[in-house]
């Protein structure tokens, strides 16, 4: 049974979900998320990892079932390793976040990102370690906005 946005809204945790490949760059999302994010909100995040971002969204579903988590925050990093599946993995991640989040009510931030290009060279990770510091920034703004919203709706 969905919960209605008040009832979601009024718990008490958020979740942080993150894949571990590339682990070295995602850490900066996270790190970015809980600066930003503790000074927009007084809720308590919890942080798990996962193998990779494929998994993220089945976990994320099981953490909206235990009916303890406002949100979740889905955090990762899909490259192109020279075999083609980034694309269709990437595409079922963010698929199945948004059914995770229509099928339960409780809000499912996509922080799980797919640039177009990407090499292991040190002036490349150290962009990308840059760019998820801000969009760690970014996922806190839009969880923290959001809930205020739907908290505004009842």
């Amino acid at each position: 049974m969905t919960k209605t946005s008040s009832e979601i809204v009024s718990r008490g945790r958020i979740a942080f979900v993150q894949a571990t490949w590339h682990k070295d760059i995602v850490d900066q999302l996270r790190d970015g998320f809980f600066q930003e994010f503790n000074t927009l909100s007084d809720k308590e995040v919890s942080y798990f990892e996962l193998p990779g971002a494929y998994e993220i969204p089945l976990f994320a579903k099981a953490l909206a079932e235990t009916g303890d988590y406002a949100a979740v925050i889905a955090a990762g990093l899909v490259v192109d390793g020279g075999i083609y599946r980034h694309e269709f993995v990437a595409s079922t991640v963010i698929d199945n976040l948004m059914r995770v989040q229509m099928d339960t009510g409780m809000p499912v931030f996509s922080a799980v990102l797919t640039p177009h290009h990407f090499h292991a060279g040190e002036e490349h990770q150290q962009f990308f370690k840059e760019h998820f510091v801000h969009k760690g920034r970014e996922v806190a703004h839009a969880c923290a906005n959001t809930l205020e919203v739907l908290r505004k709706l009842t």
